[in-house]
This record gives C-alpha cells, sequence and structure tokens, in this order.
C-alpha cells in the first residue's frame, strides 16, 4: 500500500512502526494506530468537514482490507480552540454560545450531535474511539507540567505557558523548513512576551473580566484552561501510546496546529517520530470560493437533503475527486453525482433480481468461464491497486463503470461491487427500489390524505425517531390496508396512492 507522506514530501510503501521496528509484545504485529483530527463543535458540521471526513473512512477501510488492525481514535475540541492562530482572540466555544445563546457546555454537546449525525448519514464508519478535551484535562495539564520540568517552556503573566521553539532544533520539518526564521517579526507582537514568533501557548490564563465559562485550577493560575495544540498530542499518547503510524487533518493543519504537535509530543515522550505517516486532505471549495456564511455558500448535511439530494450522492463525489486535490462543489456537479449514483443503484438492484431468479433456478444459470473468472480477478485486482495507491478513488470508480459494462455474470458483477462498495462506503447492499427516484409514481402530500390517516402518519414519524420499529410497520400496514403505499428514504417518508 502506498500514501502521501507530508512529513517526507513523496508517496511511500505503507508499512507500520510494528512492521518496521518489530511487534512489541501484548500487541498485534498488524495493528495501525492511527489520530485523526476531530470536530471542534462550536458550530454546524459543514460540507468542507465531510469531504474530509470520507476519506479518512476510506483510509481506514482501505487499511482493513489490507489486513490491518486499525485503532482509530478522533478527537472533540470542546475547548481550547482560540479563533487566531497566533493564540489571540476567544475560544471558539465561547464565541459559539454567545452566538446562539447557550452555555459552552450545551452547543458542545448540540453540535457534536449534529456531528455524529452527519457521519452517519455520510455512511462513515465511527472512529474506535472518540474522546473530548474536557474529558481530558487532568492529562493536558500534566503534558504541560512534564514540559516545564524538561525546560521546554515559559509563563508569560496574565497570559499563559508557552512552549519555547528554539530549544527544538527540528522544529518545522513537517513544513519542510524553519518557520522561526520566515515568520514576519511583527507576530510577535500578537501575544506580548513571546520570545520567538513561532511560540505557541500550552495552557491559557483567563483575563481579568473575561468571564469564561471552561476553566480549571493550574499551579499558574486559578481561572485557566488549555491551549488548542496540546489536546491532540495529550488524548493520542494517552490512548495510542508515545508513537502512531498515521495521523491526518486538513491542509490548514500543516504549517501551525500539526507543526506544534510534533514539538510538544517528541519533546514530551523524547521519541521521534510522533507520527510516522501525516496524511492532509485539502479544501473544499464551493462554487470557486472559500466557504462562508457570509457569502451564503454554506451548506451542511440538512442543506443537502432539503434541496433534494442523498448523502451517497454527495460521498461519491466527494469519492471522484482525489482527496490531497482542491475539488470545487456546486450543485451542478452534485446533480450529476446523484444521476450518476441512480445509475449505479439502479443496475445493482438489476443484477442482485437477476442473480436471485437464477439461484432460485440454478439450471438456467450459464457454466462459467475461464475467460469470465480471469477478467473478473482483474477487475478486482485492478480496483484495490488503485485505492492502495494512495487513495486513488477516481481511477478506482471507474472500475465500477467497467463491471457494470462487463460481459460478466450476474453472480460475478454482484460480488465485485459489493466487494468494491465495502471501500466505496455507498451502502449499497442496504438498499432497495425505495430508494430510487419516483419521478413517475403519482406522490401523495400528507396534508391531503383524510384526517385519520394524517393522524396515523404522525405517530408513525414518531415511532420511527424513536426507533420503535413495531409499531412503525403495524402503521404501514394500515397505511397499505387504506390504499396507501409508504415508501421510506433515507430524508423523508413518500406516500404513493394505490388505487
Amino acid at each position: 500500500m502506498q500514501l502521501y507522506n507530508t512529513l517526507s514530501k513523496k508517496v511511500e510503501e505503507f508499512k507500520s512502526i510494528q512492521e518496521t521496528t518489530g511487534p512489541v509484545a501484548d500487541e498485534n504485529p498488524k495493528q495501525v494506530k492511527m489520530y485523526a483530527c476531530g470536530p471542534t463543535v462550536y458550530d454546524y458540521t459543514h460540507i468542507g468537514h465531510l469531504r474530509k471526513y470520507v476519506m479518512d473512512d476510506v483510509l481506514v477501510r482501505v487499511l482493513r482490507h489490507a489486513g490491518y488492525d486499525v485503532k482509530h481514535v478522533q478527537n472533540i475540541t470542546d475547548v481550547g480552540h482560540l479563533v487566531s492562530d497566533g493564540d489571540e482572540g476567544e475560544d471558539k466555544m465561547e464565541k459559539g454560545a454567545r452566538q446562539y445563546g447557550q452555555t459552552a457546555w450545551e452547543i458542545a454537546k448540540k453540535f457534536e450531535d449534529y456531528f455524529f449525525y452527519s457521519m452517519d448519514l455520510m455512511g462513515i464508519l465511527r472512529p474506535t474511539l472518540s474522546c473530548r478535551a474536557s474529558e481530558h484535562i487532568q492529562s493536558q495539564l500534566g503534558m504541560v507540567l512534564t514540559l516545564e520540568k524538561k525546560g521546554f517552556t515559559y509563563v508569560i503573566e496574565n497570559e499563559g505557558v508557552y512552549f519555547d521553539t528554539s530549544k527544538l532544533e527540528t522544529y518545522g520539518e513537517l513544513i519542510g523548513h524553519d518557520p522561526r526564521r520566515t515568520l514576519r517579526a511583527s507576530r510577535i507582537g500578537e501575544v506580548t512576551g513571546k520570545k520567538n514568533p513561532s511560540d505557541f501557548a500550552l495552557w491559557k490564563f483567563e483575563k481579568a473580566g473575561e468571564k469564561r465559562q471552561m476553566v480549571w485550577p493550574s499551579p499558574w493560575h486559578q481561572r485557566s484552561f488549555p491551549g488548542w495544540h496540546i489536546e491532540c498530542s495529550a488524548m493520542s499518547i494517552e490512548h495510542l501510546g508515545p508513537q502512531i503510524d498515521i495521523h491526518t487533518g486538513g491542509v490548514d493543519h500543516i504549517a501551525v496546529h500539526h507543526t506544534n504537535e510534533i514539538a510538544q509530543s517528541e519533546s514530551y515522550t523524547g521519541k521521534k517520530p510522533f507520527a510516522k505517516f501525516w496524511v492532509h486532505h485539502n479544501f473544499l471549495l464551493v462554487d470557486g470560493q472559500k466557504m462562508s456564511k457570509s457569502l451564503n455558500n454554506f451548506y451542511t448535511i440538512d442543506d443537502i437533503l432539503q434541496k433534494g439530494f442523498t448523502p451517497a450522492a454527495l460521498r461519491l463525489l466527494f469519492l471522484s475527486s482525489h482527496y490531497r486535490s482542491e475539488q470545487n462543489f456546486t450543485f451542478q456537479s452534485l446533480t450529476a453525482s446523484q444521476n450518476a449514483f441512480y445509475k449505479l443503484l439502479q443496475a445493482y438492484l438489476t443484477i442482485k433480481k437477476k442473480r436471485q431468479l437464477e439461484l432460485a433456478h440454478p439450471a438456467s444459470i450459464a457454466p462459467s468461464t475461464t475467460q469470465a473468472d480471469q477478467e473478473a480477478q482483474k477487475l478486482l485486482q485492478q480496483f484495490f491497486a488503485f485505492v492502495e495507491n494512495d487513495l486513488n478513488t477516481p481511477e478506482a470508480l471507474s472500475v465500477v463503470w467497467q463491471v457494470l459494462k462487463s460481459q460478466l455474470s450476474n453472480t460475478q458483477k454482484y460480488r465485485l461491487l459489493l466487494e468494491f462498495d465495502r471501500i466505496l462506503g455507498l451502502g449499497l447492499i442496504a438498499m432497495s427500489e425505495a430508494d430510487l427516484p419516483i419521478s413517475d409514481q403519482k406522490l401523495v402530500a400528507v396534508n391531503t390524505l383524510p384526517p385519520d390517516l394524517q393522524k396515523l402518519f404522525k405517530q408513525r414519524e414518531t415511532a420511527r425517531k424513536e426507533k420503535d420499529f413495531t409499531k412503525a410497520d403495524e402503521i404501514r400496514t394500515k397505511f397499505a390496508q387504506a390504499g396507501y403505499q409508504l415508501i421510506d428514504q433515507t430524508d423523508r417518508v413518500l406516500i404513493k396512492h394505490q388505487a
């Protein structure tokens, strides 16, 4: 398997640390320790986030297919992420709390729930462990205290505890140059008292009159809180050990966040490297521009659903572009992706139905030929050669369409499509004709139903939300008896008159 490593600036053959240095006692020699930068839960998860986590998901699926036991840890940043990389400004959680008129703790829960709601709709596998920064305060504090004892820190009065980057010769290796030589000297002024422009906050102090909601006592200040960077190092080391195989994030994290993670982690543990492979995802633009609420181009998964698109179509769109390339999102491209997805789904369902008929009548099945078996094996190998070559999903998708055009048997096509979808994550196996568009069917609006059926429909919606599927099925039967078919889709329920 090949992966581009930001640390080496080249595509490398992937081997876990244990494969390179030898297995540690009592550990699976094929285990991969992977840490993924998670969301800062101060606002809604948007489609730019979704692209990054879809491709993390593909990475995990490919590694597992390659025989690795992936321990995937992902953080939830619910404290400490300041609005400025220069360690200035308020915490994003405090800003979000003021914007939405709730406590910082309330919006953390609200937007964490929305994050996982979005992930589930996109078919993204849950991480092995999801951990909150606010629940690892002592781990972070302990790490800062150790760095202090080792002489890597200094305190700026009324500001916080800072990491002294001049104490680390290799600072900036992830970027490929020493940022201490290129950062503007004026940046020192962002926080009065910083020794070097690249120095960063490990622990911050509440300022007079600030009245933060999230504060903890520390040896330096009674009301204080962790800096943003320290959480990822502390939680990664606590749950995965001093060295990990893969660390993922966005390209915007390379210059500051991940550079600082490496500095504090390797200074703390004395081990190098902190992460063997760094995998970074490029930006998603919207209509050629950066996504922004002020530009009215900020979209969540609910915005996508409300416009009539399926999560699978959005996922397919993301898969059509390489993760290291910028991707430009437009509703025109999403429409094309949805059409392609429905074409794929219709073909899959047709193949599945024909296969079932053949299995019911074995005598009708034409014997497999050596040539067909070889072609099926060739297509299988091509697909995995692409995804194992730095997650080349665009080329892998081309193999999917080749399968549909091939002369393979329905059974061979069916098996290949399901095998491919274990990586692509489109969820074909769980889909039926109810997931196809209903453009040629006469649908009925809820408010045009007889009053008793409108009431039943609302009761069924409540039952579905409460996961009372027995009651939901009973109501579906009552609708059928009244001459209506209920068609459950990912984001809605369609009503078709059977008369």
